[in-house]
């Protein structure tokens, strides 16, 4: 996905809803911090997006512009409806988010996470997908291993899961 193609998803998602602000979570988030990155973190044609003031109506959106539909068909790219819930973030994540508006959103907001934010919410998932995802961050230089780990204390995990999450994140920066 291009950062032209968020912007179309959150257009159209406002559309849909008649919201003015959304948030985008996952890997396509950082389109929002960094406009042409490298190849390996435009894979995905899916943006998990929600409108923050109503996340109820994320479904409306998958229903229009979600997998399999008319929209995906013919852009052959697609929304993910997802909720607050869906990642594990750092206190305070929504302050460090990368607002994304412009004609092309039609001056709607799409707010994507900060890459520290997105690199610790996929270390705390740790699916493969999400290691390659992380790794790649951490080689390109988008994250340092040291900025990720000072934010660890900051997750809504216990003590025993960000013990993890810090081992997990230590062996994807040594790779």
């Amino acid at each position: 996905m291009t950062r032209e193609e968020l912007e179309h998803i959150i257009r159209a998602s406002a559309q849909i809803t008649d919201q003015y602000e959304f948030v985008i979570l996952g890997s396509q988030s950082i389109l929002g911090s960094i406009p042409d990155p490298e190849a390996a973190f435009t894979v995905s044609m899916e943006a998990d997006i929600y409108p923050l003031a109503a996340p109820e109506l994320a479904d409306l959106i998958e229903g229009a512009i979600g997998e399999g539909s008319q929209f995906h068909d013919h852009f052959g790219y697609y929304a993910q409806a997802v909720g607050p819930e869906t990642a594990v973030l750092p206190r305070d994540w929504m302050s460090r988010v990368h607002r994304l508006q412009n004609p092309n959103t039609d001056g709607r907001v799409g707010y994507c996470l900060d890459v520290l934010d997105l690199f610790l919410a996929k270390a705390s998932a740790g699916r493969e997908k999400d290691r390659v995802f992380c790794t790649a961050l951490l080689t390109h230089c988008y994250v340092s291993a040291p900025a990720a780990l000072a934010l660890v204390s900051t997750m809504p995990l216990d003590a025993s899961q960000q013990r993890t999450l810090r081992s997990r994140s230590r062996r994807w920066a040594s790779i």
